[in-house]
Protein backbone atom coordinates (compact mmCIF):
# COMPACT_ATOMS: atom_id res chain seq x y z
CA UNK A 1 0.00 0.00 0.00
CA UNK A 2 1.54 3.39 -1.06
CA UNK A 3 0.41 6.11 1.75
CA UNK A 4 -0.18 9.82 0.11
CA UNK A 5 0.74 12.17 3.32
CA UNK A 6 1.06 15.59 3.09
CA UNK A 7 3.90 16.18 5.77
CA UNK A 8 4.70 19.34 8.08
CA UNK A 9 7.32 21.48 7.50
CA UNK A 10 10.23 20.51 9.67
CA UNK A 11 10.77 22.27 12.56
CA UNK A 12 13.74 23.33 12.65
CA UNK A 13 13.92 25.26 15.99
CA UNK A 14 13.48 22.09 17.64
CA UNK A 15 16.31 20.13 15.33
CA UNK A 16 18.55 23.18 16.04
CA UNK A 17 17.66 22.75 20.23
CA UNK A 18 18.31 18.98 20.26
CA UNK A 19 21.60 19.61 18.08
CA UNK A 20 23.10 22.16 19.90
CA UNK A 21 25.75 20.75 21.71
CA UNK A 22 26.77 18.50 18.68
CA UNK A 23 29.49 18.84 16.15
CA UNK A 24 26.98 17.71 13.15
CA UNK A 25 23.77 19.91 13.48
CA UNK A 26 25.09 22.57 16.03
CA UNK A 27 25.13 25.16 12.72
CA UNK A 28 21.84 24.04 10.38
CA UNK A 29 21.14 26.39 7.13
CA UNK A 30 17.43 25.75 5.92
CA UNK A 31 15.81 26.62 2.78
CA UNK A 32 12.74 25.99 0.88
CA UNK A 33 14.13 25.08 -2.62
CA UNK A 34 18.01 24.59 -3.62
CA UNK A 35 19.38 23.52 -6.62
CA UNK A 36 21.27 20.89 -4.85
CA UNK A 37 22.10 20.71 -1.02
CA UNK A 38 25.87 19.38 -2.20
CA UNK A 39 26.40 22.36 -3.93
CA UNK A 40 25.26 24.74 -0.97
CA UNK A 41 27.29 22.43 1.11
CA UNK A 42 30.70 23.04 -1.62
CA UNK A 43 30.35 26.64 -1.32
CA UNK A 44 29.98 27.38 2.40
CA UNK A 45 32.84 24.56 2.81
CA UNK A 46 34.78 26.70 0.30
CA UNK A 47 34.19 29.68 2.50
CA UNK A 48 35.59 28.41 5.98
CA UNK A 49 32.30 27.68 7.51
CA UNK A 50 32.50 25.18 10.61
CA UNK A 51 32.58 21.75 10.63
CA UNK A 52 29.14 19.53 11.39
CA UNK A 53 27.14 22.84 9.10
CA UNK A 54 23.74 20.91 7.89
CA UNK A 55 22.09 22.17 4.83
CA UNK A 56 18.52 21.20 4.37
CA UNK A 57 16.16 21.85 1.80
CA UNK A 58 12.32 21.21 1.36
CA UNK A 59 12.77 20.16 -2.22
CA UNK A 60 15.61 20.49 -4.94
CA UNK A 61 15.37 21.27 -8.83
CA UNK A 62 18.67 19.70 -9.35
CA UNK A 63 19.18 16.98 -6.87
CA UNK A 64 21.84 13.98 -7.56
CA UNK A 65 23.23 11.53 -6.21
CA UNK A 66 26.55 9.14 -7.66
CA UNK A 67 27.56 9.78 -10.78
CA UNK A 68 25.18 12.83 -11.65
CA UNK A 69 22.36 10.46 -11.32
CA UNK A 70 19.04 12.64 -10.24
CA UNK A 71 17.12 12.77 -7.03
CA UNK A 72 13.90 12.21 -7.24
CA UNK A 73 11.41 13.71 -4.58
CA UNK A 74 8.55 16.15 -4.38
CA UNK A 75 8.38 18.86 -1.53
CA UNK A 76 8.26 17.44 1.89
CA UNK A 77 8.40 13.81 0.61
CA UNK A 78 12.14 13.17 1.96
CA UNK A 79 15.10 14.67 3.84
CA UNK A 80 17.15 16.25 1.70
CA UNK A 81 20.57 17.38 3.49
CA UNK A 82 24.05 17.67 3.03
CA UNK A 83 26.93 17.91 6.04
CA UNK A 84 30.27 19.52 6.00
CA UNK A 85 32.87 17.60 7.32
CA UNK A 86 36.66 18.09 7.90
CA UNK A 87 38.00 14.41 8.30
CA UNK A 88 41.71 13.50 7.39
CA UNK A 89 42.25 11.02 4.16
CA UNK A 90 42.15 8.03 6.81
CA UNK A 91 39.13 9.13 7.64
CA UNK A 92 37.44 9.80 4.86
CA UNK A 93 35.98 6.31 3.99
CA UNK A 94 34.94 5.89 7.56
CA UNK A 95 33.16 8.92 7.19
CA UNK A 96 30.99 8.12 4.50
CA UNK A 97 30.42 4.49 6.53
CA UNK A 98 29.06 6.96 9.57
CA UNK A 99 26.76 8.26 7.37
CA UNK A 100 25.21 4.92 5.70
CA UNK A 101 25.01 3.31 8.94
CA UNK A 102 23.38 6.23 10.70
CA UNK A 103 20.30 5.95 8.16
CA UNK A 104 20.18 2.43 8.25
CA UNK A 105 19.88 2.52 11.96
CA UNK A 106 17.49 5.31 11.94
CA UNK A 107 15.28 3.77 9.13
CA UNK A 108 15.72 0.13 11.22
CA UNK A 109 13.61 1.86 14.27
CA UNK A 110 10.75 2.90 12.21
CA UNK A 111 10.17 -0.46 9.75
CA UNK A 112 9.49 -3.87 10.26
CA UNK A 113 12.14 -5.24 7.16
CA UNK A 114 15.44 -5.81 7.38
CA UNK A 115 17.80 -2.85 6.22
CA UNK A 116 20.65 -3.55 4.48
CA UNK A 117 23.16 -1.70 2.10
CA UNK A 118 24.11 -2.02 -1.42
CA UNK A 119 27.74 -1.33 -2.18
CA UNK A 120 28.91 1.49 -1.56
CA UNK A 121 26.11 3.69 0.05
CA UNK A 122 22.51 3.19 -0.90
CA UNK A 123 20.39 1.90 1.87
CA UNK A 124 17.70 -0.80 0.92
CA UNK A 125 14.39 -2.34 2.42
CA UNK A 126 13.79 -5.71 1.07
CA UNK A 127 15.76 -4.54 -2.08
CA UNK A 128 14.66 -1.46 -2.75
CA UNK A 129 16.02 1.78 -2.27
CA UNK A 130 14.99 3.93 0.65
CA UNK A 131 17.95 5.93 0.54
CA UNK A 132 21.22 7.17 -1.38
CA UNK A 133 24.74 8.65 0.60
CA UNK A 134 26.69 10.90 -1.72
CA UNK A 135 29.95 11.95 -0.60
CA UNK A 136 32.02 14.53 -2.55
CA UNK A 137 35.72 15.91 -1.29
CA UNK A 138 37.93 18.78 -1.43
CA UNK A 139 41.66 16.90 -1.55
CA UNK A 140 44.88 17.04 -2.28
CA UNK A 141 47.60 14.42 -2.08
CA UNK A 142 47.58 13.62 2.00
CA UNK A 143 45.10 16.01 2.55
CA UNK A 144 41.53 16.07 2.83
CA UNK A 145 40.15 20.15 2.75
CA UNK A 146 36.59 19.27 3.27
CA UNK A 147 34.39 16.64 2.41
CA UNK A 148 30.69 17.04 1.46
CA UNK A 149 28.06 14.62 2.52
CA UNK A 150 24.60 14.60 0.81
CA UNK A 151 21.61 12.26 2.04
CA UNK A 152 18.38 11.56 0.87
CA UNK A 153 16.07 9.93 2.83
CA UNK A 154 12.91 8.94 1.28
CA UNK A 155 9.56 9.95 3.95
CA UNK A 156 6.73 9.55 1.81
CA UNK A 157 7.37 9.43 -1.57
CA UNK A 158 4.94 8.08 -4.05
CA UNK A 159 6.84 5.70 -5.72
CA UNK A 160 3.94 4.68 -7.92
CA UNK A 161 4.09 8.14 -9.42
CA UNK A 162 7.22 7.99 -10.39
CA UNK A 163 7.23 5.07 -13.10
CA UNK A 164 10.96 5.13 -13.01
CA UNK A 165 11.29 4.46 -9.72
CA UNK A 166 8.54 2.32 -9.00
CA UNK A 167 9.75 -0.99 -9.10
CA UNK A 168 13.47 -0.10 -7.19
CA UNK A 169 12.63 2.31 -4.67
CA UNK A 170 10.26 2.85 -1.34
CA UNK A 171 10.05 5.53 1.77
CA UNK A 172 9.70 4.59 5.27
CA UNK A 173 6.16 5.38 5.26
CA UNK A 174 5.19 2.92 2.82
CA UNK A 175 7.28 0.14 4.62
CA UNK A 176 5.54 1.16 8.16
CA UNK A 177 2.55 1.76 6.94
CA UNK A 178 2.05 4.96 9.02
CA UNK A 179 3.08 8.43 9.20
CA UNK A 180 6.09 9.29 9.75
CA UNK A 181 7.26 12.65 11.52
CA UNK A 182 10.38 14.15 9.68
CA UNK A 183 11.41 16.55 12.92
CA UNK A 184 12.26 13.03 14.27
CA UNK A 185 13.77 10.97 11.73
CA UNK A 186 15.98 14.08 10.73
CA UNK A 187 17.24 14.53 15.21
CA UNK A 188 17.15 11.21 15.33
CA UNK A 189 19.31 10.56 12.00
CA UNK A 190 21.98 13.44 12.76
CA UNK A 191 22.06 12.11 16.56
CA UNK A 192 23.74 9.00 15.35
CA UNK A 193 25.68 10.50 12.39
CA UNK A 194 27.59 12.35 15.01
CA UNK A 195 28.05 9.87 17.48
CA UNK A 196 29.25 7.58 14.47
CA UNK A 197 31.16 10.57 12.86
CA UNK A 198 33.37 11.09 16.75
CA UNK A 199 34.22 7.33 16.40
CA UNK A 200 35.85 7.77 13.86
CA UNK A 201 37.30 10.70 14.97
CA UNK A 202 39.24 9.04 17.62
CA UNK A 203 40.29 6.76 15.41
CA UNK A 204 37.81 3.90 15.21
CA UNK A 205 36.59 1.91 12.41
CA UNK A 206 33.07 0.78 11.18
CA UNK A 207 34.07 -1.81 8.79
CA UNK A 208 32.37 -4.23 10.34
CA UNK A 209 29.25 -2.90 11.15
CA UNK A 210 29.20 -1.71 8.00
CA UNK A 211 30.08 -4.70 5.52
CA UNK A 212 27.77 -7.07 7.68
CA UNK A 213 25.27 -4.84 6.12
CA UNK A 214 25.71 -5.41 2.84
CA UNK A 215 23.25 -7.17 0.83
CA UNK A 216 26.44 -7.21 -1.95
CA UNK A 217 28.60 -9.53 -0.76
CA UNK A 218 28.25 -13.07 -1.52
CA UNK A 219 26.06 -12.10 -5.11
CA UNK A 220 27.28 -12.51 -8.62
CA UNK A 221 27.52 -8.85 -10.02
CA UNK A 222 28.23 -6.70 -13.19
CA UNK A 223 30.53 -3.39 -12.54
CA UNK A 224 31.54 -0.64 -15.58
CA UNK A 225 34.64 0.43 -14.51
CA UNK A 226 35.30 3.27 -17.83
CA UNK A 227 34.33 1.27 -20.53
CA UNK A 228 34.74 -1.91 -19.38
CA UNK A 229 32.14 -4.48 -17.81
CA UNK A 230 33.53 -6.46 -15.16
CA UNK A 231 31.48 -9.47 -13.79
CA UNK A 232 32.40 -11.85 -10.73
CA UNK A 233 31.42 -12.29 -7.44
CA UNK A 234 31.67 -9.89 -4.83
CA UNK A 235 33.98 -11.89 -1.84
CA UNK A 236 34.63 -9.10 0.32
CA UNK A 237 35.17 -5.78 1.64
CA UNK A 238 38.66 -3.83 2.87
CA UNK A 239 39.37 -1.51 5.74
CA UNK A 240 38.96 0.97 3.25
CA UNK A 241 35.24 -0.23 2.28
CA UNK A 242 36.60 -1.13 -1.50
CA UNK A 243 35.07 -4.22 -2.66
CA UNK A 244 36.79 -7.35 -3.32
CA UNK A 245 35.68 -8.98 -6.51
CA UNK A 246 36.37 -12.78 -7.12
CA UNK A 247 36.50 -13.21 -11.35
CA UNK A 248 35.93 -16.36 -12.88
CA UNK A 249 39.65 -16.97 -13.64
CA UNK A 250 40.18 -16.81 -9.89
CA UNK A 251 41.84 -13.77 -9.86
CA UNK A 252 41.08 -10.87 -7.40
CA UNK A 253 40.42 -7.31 -8.45
CA UNK A 254 39.61 -4.39 -5.90
CA UNK A 255 36.76 -2.10 -6.57
CA UNK A 256 36.64 1.55 -5.67
CA UNK A 257 33.00 2.92 -5.08
CA UNK A 258 33.80 6.45 -6.41
CA UNK A 259 35.32 4.70 -9.61
CA UNK A 260 32.66 2.09 -10.85
CA UNK A 261 29.40 1.74 -11.58
CA UNK A 262 27.57 -1.42 -9.72
CA UNK A 263 24.94 -2.77 -12.08
CA UNK A 264 23.56 -5.18 -10.51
Amino acid sequence: MILRVTLPPLDIQAVRRALSARTIGRRILHYPSLESTMDEGARHATAGCTEGTVVLAEEQAAGRGRFGRPWISGPGESLLLSIVLRPTPEQLPHSNMAATLAVARTVERRVDGRVTIKWPNDVRIGGRKVAGILIEADSQPGRVSSAVVGIGLNISVDTGGHPEIAGTATSIAEQAGAHVERTEVLIDLLRRFDDLYAHVRSGGSLTDEWSSRLDTLGSRIEVRRGGQTLAGIARAVDDQGNLMLERADGSTLTLVGGEVTLQA
